[in-house]
């Protein structure tokens, strides 16, 4: 059951929160993403063929030719980014509404086929009372059999904000850098970090912290308790910040287990701030 305030954020076209001078809409029909996130009336994310935001369940990334094991059982996911699976299933899904208030929604989606395991993922988005923020929590759970799974977020952040404005400037402090093979994948190898630009996992071990600057204009900080972290900026008209629970290929180097007794739980608050 779908409970709405007396604002009506709910409608035909997604549901719409507000706080401050700062507008989310998220669409369930298309995956559960953020369609737009406008501060003062200025949009932030790309729109388009390649817009929003969108959540990358049950992996992130790539995942090397779409075979992951759980245990001894092998599978075999759609290769849909040759000759990789790339960023999950459940941005090609519906979604349902739980809950929407003014300020808030929560939304899940059932995990099934190509996936080969029965489960539930939770979205629940929060904005800050004062608009200067948003708190997106991702959970994944299993209806049966335990298996490894991912979390994150992929936003399609503008480069410039306005037309001949500013572009954004990234500014980050990692640990290390994913060392990248050829077939776009983590060699294993950690890392300098080094220039951009970048397609590439960088791991903040304190918790992601990545802060974009539209000189003039906004401040930004995409921030996360855990620590990995995939920057790509190799697009003309945007940049992406994509705090995820484990890097590409994750499900067999780095796989957490999601049981009966343990989702896989992950938030990330994206904050922001005109220049003083």
């Amino acid at each position: 059951m779908v409970t709405t305030s007396s604002s009506e954020p709910s409608t035909d076209l997604g549901v719409r929160l507000r706080a401050g001078d700062t507008e989310l809409l998220l669409r369930p029909d298309q995956g559960g993403r953020i369609a737009s996130l406008t501060v003062g009336g200025v949009e932030l994310l790309r729109q388009g063929e390649r817009f929003g935001s969108f959540l990358m369940v049950p992996w992130c990334g790539r995942t090397r030719e779409g075979v992951f094991l759980n245990g001894a059982r092998r599978h075999q996911l759609p290769i849909n980014a040759a000759p990789h699976a790339i960023h999950g299933t459940v941005r090609h899904l519906p979604w349902r509404t739980l809950h929407a208030d003014a300020t808030s929604a929560r939304l899940d989606c059932e995990l099934d086929e190509p996936w080969p395991y029965r489960g539930r993922v939770t979205q629940t988005v929060e904005l800050a009372e004062d608009g200067g923020g948003v708190t997106l929590t991702l959970g994944v759970e299993t209806a049966g059999d335990s298996f490894p799974a991912q979390a994150g977020w992929h936003p399609w952040f503008l480069r410039s904000l306005t037309p001949g404005g500013p572009e954004v400037e990234i500014d980050f402090d990692a640990a290390w850098q994913e060392e990248r093979g050829e077939d776009h994948l983590p060699t294993g190898r950690r890392v300098e970090p080094g220039p951009g630009p970048w397609d590439d996992c960088f791991g903040m071990p304190d918790g992601v912290s990545v802060r974009l600057t539209w000189p003039g204009q906004l401040e930004l900080t995409v921030a996360s308790r855990d620590e990995w972290v995939v920057v790509y900026d190799e697009l003309p008209e945007a940049v992406c910040v994509e705090p995820q629970s484990g890097p590409p290929n994750g499900l067999n180097t780095h796989p957490r287990l999601v049981t009966p007794i343990e989702p896989l739980e992950i938030a990330t608050t994206w904050s922001w701030r005109s220049p003083a």
